[in-house]
């Protein structure tokens, strides 16, 4: 089967590229020509299996182009970060990417499944209680530009869905494990912060809730949505529900090292926050932590994923074997020391 995969070479679009790749499928790479490609597999000469194609999500007529003749698109391409100096990006990469993806799937006629990865964000804050599929954003407060961004994205896609394109929709929760320290790995660029002494404490009061979900878990629960998905249907491809305190305690008993000893309060966190983002205006370096970072450890995101274990035979595993996998991986690259 001819595949189509945006956002190709990104943490979870890479993986996603080998994974596909390993079942035997043609797989076409939708990259920008800015793009650091040394997540995706090498080229090999005469080897029509792995194609790269240049364009962006927000140049129609390139999606156009890398859609045709493709039976299947994973749009994985999205702007993941909690703070830009220009919001506007989140928009028209999130939402208008959405939208352009959309009409080149209606126009080249021949895409059989629309895989579109959404996030839990979207899906917004579960303070006490734990979501499900039905889960719809209430819209009353967004803490991050992003979060907001993925919302409005979602009733785009609900809306394509109900209009018949053939879209199945999956939300992962915070993607974890090994690959590249982007943004889209926060877990992991913490960990080297939270091994290095730069980050020597819990962080606030330690009652954030995440559900955590290992990329490569992800990655099978997207070719699950292709082979099992139904058009129409919502799929939380999320995992074990915890709080960044747990994720350290957990690091910690797994590279037999201390735990940290205090809690960094929130207000100390979101006051660093405005530093590195006055930092960042001026280096054009973009900051770990932010403000809107502080504002979504203030809340609770923790997921189900019963549907999708039901459905699509999703199976995430533990967050401390998971953990144990990055931490070495960390380790081998010589990022962190235990």
């Amino acid at each position: 089967m001819k595949v189509l995969v945006t956002g190709a070479s990104g943490f979870l679009g890479g993986r996603l590229c080998h994974a596909l790749l390993r079942q035997g499928h043609t797989i076409r790479a939708l990259v920008r020509r800015t793009s650091d490609l040394s997540s995706l597999p090498p080229p090999t000469d005469g080897d029509a299996s792995f194609e790269i194609v240049y364009g962006d999500v927000t140049n129609y007529h390139s999606l156009l182009a890398a859609c045709s003749d493709c039976q299947v698109v994973f749009h994985v391409a999205g702007l993941v970060e909690p703070w830009l100096p220009d919001p506007s990006k989140f928009f028209s990469v999130n939402v208008g990417g959405l939208k352009n993806v959309l009409q080149a799937v209606r126009e080249t006629k021949t895409v059989e499944k629309l895989i579109y990865t959404s996030s839990f964000f979207a899906l917004g804050p579960t303070d006490g209680y734990v979501a499900d599929e039905n889960q719809v954003h209430h819209e009353k407060f967004f803490c991050t530009e992003y979060e907001k961004s993925k919302a409005l994205a979602d009733k785009v896609a609900i809306q394509a869905a109900s209009d018949g394109l053939p879209i199945v929709a999956v939300y992962p929760g915070v993607i974890y494990g090994p690959g590249k320290l982007t943004a889209g790995n926060i877990v992991a660029r913490m960990l080297v912060e939270r091994f290095n002494g730069r980050l020597p404490g819990y962080i606030g009061s330690g009652n954030d809730k995440f559900s955590f979900s290992h990329v490569d878990d992800v990655v099978e629960g997207h070719i699950a949505a292709m082979n099992k998905g139904r058009p129409g249907e919502r799929y939380l491809l999320t995992g074990e529900n915890a709080s960044f305190r747990h994720v350290f305690d957990l690091s910690a008993i797994i590279t037999e090292t201390k735990k940290p000893l205090f809690n960094i309060p929130y207000w100390v966190i979101e006051g660093y926050g405005w530093v590195s983002v006055l930092l960042s205006r001026i280096t054009g370096q973009l900051p770990l932590i932010s403000p809107p970072t502080v504002r979504v450890l203030r809340h609770q995101w923790a997921y189900s994923c019963e549907k999708a274990k039901l459905d699509l035979d999703y199976n995430p595993r533990r967050l401390k074997e998971g953990l144990a996998e990055m931490l070495l991986w960390l380790k081998n690259l010589g990022l962190i020391k235990f």
